[in-house]
Parts: C-alpha cells; structure tokens; sequence
C-alpha cells in the first residue's frame, strides 16, 4: 500500500500548476453610424447601406419640372379633345383601377403586351396621362424597357439620369425623375444602357423602390418588355400589385395571348386593352354624342383602346 501512496504523491508532483484565470479584457465603446450599428454581420451593414431612402410627398418638391413637348408621333391624349374615342377609353379605364383601388391595395401596375409593335408603350403613357389630369393624383410613369426604352423619345427628355443610374447607385433619384408642367405626371427614363436589364430588375433595390413609390404617388405605371421576348415583365409583376396586358387587334393571336397569360399564371391580371380597334366597329356609340368632333376618320384605323379591365 505504502508503494501505492508513492506513486500517487508522485504523479500529483509531476501534473502541471492550473493556470490562473486571466482577466477579461475590457470592452471600449466605438462610435458607428446607424447602419452599421444595427447590423449583426458586415453583409446586413451592406445591404442596409444601400437600401432606398424613404420617399414621401416631400420628394415631389424636389424634382426637376420640364416642359410638355410631346413627341409628333406619341399619338398622346390630348387634353383640349377630351371628346375623342381614345380619350374616353383611357378614362373608362382609370375610372375601372380607381374603382379597384378602393377595394384592394393597388398603387403599382405593369403594362405589357405578348408580343413587340402591339400598343404597350402608347397604352402605359396614356393611361398614366389619363391618370395625371384628376386632381390631387401624382402619377408616376416609369421606363422599365432597359433593352429598347422610348419613353424620353415620346416626351422627348433626356434619357439618362433615370432608372439603370439610380439602382447603380450613380444618381439620386429626385435627379431622375422630370416632373411634366402643367400635369400631375412624373417620368422616371429608363436611363443609360446596361448589359444585364434582367439582373438589374432583380435587385434588392428595384423592389424597395416600386414598394416606397406608393408614399410619394397615387399610381406608379410601369412600361416593360414583351413578355414572351424577355422575362422582365414577368418579374416586375411580382414585384408590382397587378399587370394590364396590351393586344393588338389583327396582329396578336389567341395563341400568344394564352401563352402570355401562362406566363403571368394569371395571379394579378387586372385586365386586357385592345389596341389598334377602328373607329367605325368599336365606337360608333361616341360618333352619336359627339359627332362634331368627327372628320371623317371613322372607317379608318387609328391608335385606339378598349380596357377590359375589372
């Protein structure tokens, strides 16, 4: 037992001290700003660095205003014929998203069409002009066509700083934005070109800012690709609260528009506008009330609309 003990007292000489507990070291405050502040990994503080500053009326007051010169061959509404057949389709239409909008939270809206040369660009500026006359209703008209934009071609502006430049981070947005004189419409340009417009409309970015545009806007219009030429307008229905789907008479087929539907999967459809309808079989009912205002130029074709929309 005695050798027991021996080797016991031995292996307890030979086992290494315990360290001592070392002091903790002290904490020191560090200023941050508040967005790093608040972050809980360096990407957080990236991604709230770069989110959209609020927007809100004041933003209205700080846009640049220009003058209305609309190009000859817009084919926009024209506010001392409020009489003419486009005129009152375009209001039939407003009048049916305002009736909507009472009812759900509708504040953004995609114009898109199947197919390319089928009316969306004239229909999204009209409907967005249509929109601007009611008083007390800032609409917002927005390029989102990155692969062939033509809204500052038909309000004949400068194309860039717009859109591309603001989510690049480039521009401010009350630096692209042009407020039209005399309208309650705002344009938002497409911008400079980009080599990656689907990429573009896929940031974090773009769906802050479609979301925060009902602060400043009663209606956020926006013009967007084809659908089955480019995913774009697909993605920005996502993002928006309904899509109005553009066809053209004796161009779009049902095939196409079907497809097109598909492709939407028909969640957020608000309606569908012919365009391209003449006169003398669609609106026979204006040449009763207001014949005056005819010359003749029933039986022709003209850049014309019929909303759909419910």
């Amino acid at each position: 037992m005695s050798r027991v003990h021996d080797a016991l007292r031995r292996a307890g000489q030979d086992t290494p001290p315990v360290p001592e507990a070392q002091p903790e070291p002290e904490v020191r405050q560090v200023e941050t700003s508040s967005a790093v502040a608040v972050a809980e990994s360096p990407m957080e503080s990236v991604a709230i660095d770069h989110a959209p500053r609020l927007i809100g009326r004041e933003l209205l007051r700080r846009i640049q205003e220009v003058a209305f010169t609309p190009s000859t061959d817009a084919h926009m509404l024209d506010a001392a014929n409020p009489h003419e057949a486009p005129a009152e389709e375009f209001r039939t239409l407003r009048t049916r998203l305002n009736h909507i909008q009472t009812l759900q939270p509708l504040t953004s809206v995609v114009v898109t069409s199947p197919s390319p040369a089928e009316g969306k660009s004239f229909a999204a500026v009209n409907l967005a002009l249509a929109e601007a006359q009611l008083e007390d209703n800032p609409t917002l008209l927005v390029d989102c066509d990155f692969r062939r934009p033509n809204m500052h071609n038909m309000f004949q502006i400068e194309r860039s700083p717009g859109l591309t430049d603001y989510l690049l981070g480039k521009a401010e947005l009350e630096d692209c934005i042009k407020k039209i004189a005399g309208l309650n419409l705002f344009v938002l340009p497409a911008g400079a070109a980009v080599i990656n417009p689907l990429e573009l409309l896929n940031l974090r970015e773009m769906r802050l800012l479609v979301d925060q545009f009902k602060h400043a806007f009663n209606w956020a219009i926006l013009d967007s690709p084809p659908l089955l030429f480019a995913a774009d307008a697909n993605l920005l229905s996502t993002i928006c609260s309904g899509t109005v789907l553009v066809v053209r008479v004796g161009a779009t087929t049902i095939d196409s528009v079907t497809r097109a539907m598909q492709s939407l999967c028909e969640n957020n459809v608000l309606g569908i506008v012919v365009n391209g309808a003449r006169r003398g079989e669609l609106y026979s009912k204006y040449t009763y009330y207001h014949s005056s205002y005819y010359t003749g130029e029933e039986s022709g074709e003209a850049e014309t609309a019929v909303a759909v929309a419910d």
